[in-house]
């Protein structure tokens, strides 16, 4: 029997993420790490991902109401998701960013 999947959701289809962070710090460091590990475990060869530095590039995170940092925005595939923190909860970076329908 098939499980049911997002009808709207196909396993090709490609992610885009953008990761705002604060400089290199060690908080940055370890969301950039964390979530590259989780692409590449659940998307490999699916996602683009930008990492931005709020402090190069302080114009990006005011159009996207960036008020925290890090955040994860989800582009792509929509609808568009936030997640703030260093994304050390694989299972909360999973279910935010819908990934469960991804893997059933």
């Amino acid at each position: 029997m098939k499980k049911n999947h997002n009808p709207s959701r196909n396993h090709d289809e490609s992610w885009v993420l953008r990761l705002y962070v604060t400089g290199s710090t060690p908080r940055s460091s370890r969301s950039i790490f964390n979530i590259r590990n989780l692409c590449e475990s659940r998307l490999l060869g699916r996602y683009k991902l930008e990492v931005i530095d709020i402090y190069q590039q302080p114009e990006l995170a005011r159009q996207e109401q960036i008020i925290a940092a890090p955040t994860l925005v989800k582009k792509l595939p929509l609808p568009l998701r936030k997640l703030v923190g260093d994304l050390a909860d694989t299972e909360r970076v999973i279910a935010g960013l819908d990934l469960k329908t991804e893997t059933t």
